[in-house]
């Protein structure tokens, strides 16, 4: 380890680390424009400069120098000052007096670094450049005349994204950063963008002129728009969420979130349910809950047992067990959570667990998919697998080709491919040190659940599963599953269905029960109901969620459920009531203490410990073609269905290239 001095103090640095990352660990604040910590270096904006001896008698770029030992640094010379003054004097050369209109303003990186590094007047009176903006979607809103070059924007989608859609083009005064031929950045994860630019380049379109950040209300959240679990950031103001920006976890998300983790929200605001209906005569009437929850008890009275519940993608776990603990007291078991249909086996954890962990899938040389579209169901554990393959691992699909953002070898769309894998497959998995298999939700729902695991033992890689629903992982912990899956509860003909936020289910399976449908989007569910209770949604709630690699995490509540909306344990205690039954608790924090003792794993949040794999399944055979199960990234729950962005990412992104053949 090498022993520097930063301005007198002398510390050891861990090897291969630069004079910029020495300066921090002696707890020296470095100004910055280009250099990120998840990004390659680039030292183009020259801000950081040092001086540092024995070298050169200049000031030097500490982002992209070597800590070397013996090296004196100063970060605090006059020789530093005056070239930081003029670093940020030619940067503000060009830049425009956007402040007072800019969304960045507040959190503008430029604008701090100015008042902290900067000269007290400018000095120069020429005209400045002026940059056309360009079209880079309907996520992203650029005003090109701010951009100071750091090329952010361009190492983000080239290294992380690994989709090449952003460069810079033409040389000195003339340069601009655009997308090549001016088209829209269509990858899912295109508007981290606006987290990296230092300045007001790139900002939010859906955002635009909404709000500034002080007047928000800042939450700590959990997405719910795909198994992942991102650390999110909830900004509302009043009784509504402006905006969703990613929180740092290294485990889980790092710093970077889909885009319709982040964009989604503004469906939050439409086709709200805030009234409770009953179906009269084929039509949904306005009515109360005592006359909801009154045909809820008729529709049982006498057979209080009958009763069905299946959890949607997007639920909570104190939900599901209030769910539970409602159906126990009834004396029923009949619950699901696999809502399309699917009745893989969940009787082991481990078995439906994403055992490598999101850290741990980098580290793999060998890695099998099985049936999972990666980019569309989990954007960012396929942002691991290209930091896997950079590190030299080889990528194996069984599935119908897509685009991957990774050289990968396609071995056919048919289950019967892992019957016989091909030599240069099981050489890869031979020589590995630590090599995984994944199975996706296209795997599942063709039944090779018990294949791939036997496939994983015989190649000695660990077994992943890949969920797509938030919820899927806290409903198998807290055991809200049928041996058969949905086909169980239609055959036992329960007299009532409660639907939690379920909109996937076939309700024709259910055609002489009375549906309940408890969520917040009058989307399909609420059309097949028979009783719809307004519920709250993810923002308007505190919750725990389960990710798909077994991680426990707990959600705050950021808003209020409009109208007549209630949280769902409210709206299940009040059944209970309603049905004369005891469920066992009151408040929330008894619903999470009876949650904590029939679940213990789902007390702290990390990792769960769910135990070791099955023993291989013998002669698990699965034959067939798979298909995958987003057909549109953008549209893949209620929410993201009522949101206006996410629908006009669906046309220009999804169906863009579709339509424009059409009208050709």
């Amino acid at each position: 380890m090498p022993k520097v001095t930063v301005d007198g103090t002398e510390l050891d640095v861990p090897d291969g680390a630069t004079v910029l990352q020495a300066c921090e660990l002696a707890g020296k604040e470095i100004p910055r424009f280009c250099y990120h910590e998840r990004l390659s270096i680039a030292g183009n904006c020259r801000m950081c400069l040092v001086e540092v001896k024995p070298g050169p008698p200049k000031p030097q770029a500490s982002c992209a120098l070597p800590a070397t030992e013996g090296q004196e640094i100063r970060t605090d010379s006059k020789m530093v000052k005056a070239a930081r003054e003029g670093v940020m004097e030619f940067l503000l050369i060009n830049h425009p007096l956007d402040c007072p209109i800019c969304d960045q303003g507040g959190e503008c990186d430029l604008q701090d670094q100015a008042m902290m590094y900067g000269r007290g007047a400018t000095r120069y009176h020429e005209n400045k450049r002026a940059v056309t903006s360009k079209n880079m979607g309907p996520l992203i809103k650029t005003i090109m005349t701010r951009c100071i070059h750091c090329t952010r924007c361009v190492r983000f989608s080239e290294e992380v994204a690994g989709v090449d859609e952003i460069g810079a083009l033409y040389r000195g005064e003339d340069m601009q950063i655009t997308t090549y031929l001016e088209q829209a950045a269509k990858h899912e994860l295109s508007a981290n963008v606006i987290d990296l630019c230092p300045v007001g380049a790139l900002t939010s379109g859906p955002y635009a002129y909404e709000s500034r950040p002080w007047e928000l209300k800042k939450t700590l959240g959990i997405d719910v728009s795909d198994g992942v679990g991102a650390n999110i950031r909830i900004d509302s103001r009043g009784r509504e969420v402006l905006r969703v920006l990613p929180r740092d976890n290294d485990d889980v998300n790092e710093e970077w979130i889909s885009d319709k983790a982040r964009y989604q929200v503004d469906g939050l605001m439409r086709r709200r349910l805030d009234k409770v209906f009953i179906r009269k005569s084929g039509k949904l009437q306005e009515a109360g809950w005592d006359d909801a929850f009154k045909k809820i008890a008729k529709a049982l009275k006498g057979n209080g047992s009958s009763i069905a519940a299946i959890a949607g993608d997007m639920v909570d776990c104190e939900t599901m067990f209030a769910a539970k603990a409602l159906l126990k007291a009834s004396g029923s078991t009949l619950m699901e959570s696999r809502q399309t249909g699917m009745d893989y086996d969940v009787s082991n954890l481990a078995a439906v667990n994403f055992n490598s962990t999101f850290a741990g899938i980098e580290e793999a040389q060998a890695i099998l998919i099985i049936g999972s579209q990666i980019r569309m169901e989990a954007p960012l554990v396929n942002v691991r697998l290209r930091k896997a393959v950079k590190r030299g691992a080889k990528v194996f699909v069984v599935g119908p080709e897509w685009e991957t953002t990774y050289p990968a070898s396609f071995l056919g769309s048919d289950l019967s491919a892992l019957d016989k894998l091909p030599s240069h497959l099981t050489d890869a998995f031979k020589s590995a040190d630590r090599s995984a298999v994944i199975l996706g939700a296209g795997g599942f729902a063709a039944g090779a659940h018990g294949k791939a695991l036997a496939v994983a033992s015989s190649l000695g890689a660990e077994f992943n599963a890949l969920h797509t629903a938030a919820a899927r992982m806290g409903a198998v912990m807290l055991g809200f599953s049928s041996k058969g899956g949905i086909a169980d509860l239609a055959e036992a003909k329960p007299a009532v269905v409660l639907a939690l936020g379920a909109d996937e289910v076939d309700f024709s399976r259910f055609d002489g029960s009375l549906k309940v449908y408890i969520g917040h989007h009058g989307d399909k569910g609420a059309h097949a109901a028979d009783i719809i209770l307004p519920a709250a949604a993810y923002t308007e709630k505190a919750g725990t969620y389960v990710n798909t690699e077994g991680r426990v995490q707990m959600a705050d509540k950021a808003i209020f459920a409009p109208g007549d909306a209630r949280e769902d344990w409210t709206i299940l205690r009040a059944l209970a009531d309603a049905l004369g039954v005891n469920v066992g608790f009151d408040s929330f924090a008894e619903l999470r203490a009876a949650m904590i003792a029939d679940v213990p794993a789902l007390a702290q949040e990390g990792l769960a410990d769910l135990g070791t794999l099955p023993a291989a399944p013998a002669n698990a055979g699965a034959s067939g073609e798979i298909s995958y199960p987003i057909k549109d990234f953008y549209l893949t729950n209620a929410i993201a269905r009522a949101s206006v962005v996410m629908q006009q990412c669906s046309d220009e992104l999804t169906h863009g290239h579709e339509m424009k053949e059409a009208a050709e």
